[in-house]
């Protein structure tokens, strides 16, 4: 089978072989289907966990409250490319930050983040 074939197939799974819409259920969902604009902020708020250094820098933060040197130190980048990371994951709220004197600590916003992070690393080690 040829890769356009078996892309084909694949497609042909996905649909149904009649149309027969499921009135009462797609009433149902739409009575509770988020606003357009909902969808939209969900979709750009997960977008930020597609970028695997904003992963590793919420997952070090899971650990930890540091500083943008610690975790410079800890994924051997640079400080620049952390904080601007840092700036994307503070714009979309999943950061906190204090200051210490000359030095500014990050942490996760809120256990919510934790809990995506827990739930995505146990969705791929299933």
């Amino acid at each position: 089978m040829t890769e356009k074939e078996r892309i084909e197939q694949e497609v042909q799974e996905c649909v149904c072989e009649f149309m027969h819409v499921h009135d009462e259920i797609v009433d149902k969902v739409k009575k509770v289907m988020p606003q357009e604009q909902e969808l939209l902020d969900l979709a750009e708020f997960f977008k930020v966990f597609g970028d695997s250094t904003r992963i590793k820098i919420l997952y070090v933060l899971s650990q930890s409250e540091m500083c943008v040197c610690d975790i410079a130190t800890l994924l051997q980048m640079g400080q620049s490319a952390i904080s601007h990371q840092l700036r994307i994951l503070k714009q979309m709220r999943l950061v906190n930050f204090r200051r210490d004197g000359k030095t500014v600590f990050y942490s996760l916003s809120d256990g919510h983040i934790q809990t995506i992070l827990d739930q995505g690393m146990e969705h791929i080690s299933e």
